[in-house]
């Protein structure tokens, strides 16, 4: 492409509207937070999609919509009509794009937390920044991962930590069978005449999913502490790479947005054109991106009894 053809397809990339193999062909791509459209939003895209594509439309692996087939000449009109029923456009190239979330507390039993409020929160905060690569963003109520939170730059996944209660433990041993890392461990002290038993859990391995408080038969096991745990890092694509733990059991809100704040503060300082966060993280270092997020060295105290 020419100059100015490179320049205007960068604007229309940054406003989700990318070009297809078909020459003078587009796609458009819908912003849909957290997976939620309105039926008057599905019947503007489903009128545009016929109109001024090929009456059909796409799911995305992100869970937004895309329309396929829309002849250059006719984005803006195309534009104009979403704009008009109130349908957004998402991104594409090197930026934040549209952050996933699952139903989270609202309607799924696992659920811990209002997944959608956060979702939204970080839309508002980061949609569309620029970034040196692609960032995506993820929220997954629970253990269960749905929204794959370490497949994401950012993931912010449900998170317990769990308390044993000596008084109500029946010494059944099911948390040591149930738990996925076996991060629990039984141990018992004194002498021949009278041993007693404790149960206690591996920080470091606690994947902090709360198996254990919800099959525990006597509730010796509850929830100690609940919040979030934040990852960094991941990504798919021709290199995949599983996502870094960067802290456990995020208790407040407001910190999570911290973190994410620090998180692309660092990934834009470090980060090399076309390099994704976890590759930069893999070459500088992640004891360097835990100092410069963090700060403050991690708890030493790795057990809870």
């Amino acid at each position: 492409m020419h100059g100015q053809e490179l320049d205007v397809a960068a604007a229309l990339s940054k406003s989700g509207m990318f070009r297809q193999k078909q020459p003078d062909y587009y796609v458009m791509r819908i912003k849909a937070v957290a997976g939620d459209l309105s039926v008057e939003q599905l019947s503007c895209i489903a009128s545009v999609a016929e109109q001024y594509g090929r009456g059909g439309i796409h799911l995305s692996t992100r869970q937004g919509i895309e329309i396929h087939y829309v002849h250059f000449d006719n984005l803006e009109k195309a534009h104009q009509e979403l704009i008009q029923g109130g349908v957004e456009m998402g991104a594409s190239g090197p930026r934040v794009r549209v952050i996933v979330a699952c139903p989270g507390e609202e309607t799924c039993k696992w659920g811990l937390f209002d997944t959608k409020k956060i979702a939204r929160e970080l839309d508002k905060r980061y949609f569309n920044a620029e970034a040196p690569s692609k960032f995506k963003m993820a929220v997954t109520g629970c253990f269960n991962n749905c929204t794959k939170a370490t497949e994401n730059d950012i993931g912010i996944r449900g998170a317990i930590e769990p308390q044993w209660n000596p008084s109500s433990c029946c010494d059944c041993h099911l948390c040591l069978k149930i738990c996925p890392p076996k991060a629990i461990e039984r141990r018992e002290h004194g002498s021949n005449g009278c041993m007693e038993y404790l149960y206690a859990t591996d920080r470091e391995s606690c994947i902090n999913c709360n198996l254990c408080t919800l099959h525990c038969p006597g509730e010796a096991w509850v929830i100690g502490r609940q919040g979030y745990n934040f990852y960094i890092g991941g990504t798919m694509g021709k290199t995949p790479r599983f996502a870094t733990i960067l802290k456990k059991v995020v208790e407040r809100e407001e910190e999570l947005y911290e973190l994410a704040d620090k998180a692309l503060a660092c990934y834009r300082k470090h980060g090399r054109k076309k390099e994704r966060f976890g590759h930069m993280i893999d070459r500088i270092g992640i004891d360097t991106v835990n100092a410069e997020i963090l700060g403050a060295s991690a708890d030493s105290n790795n057990y809870i009894i």
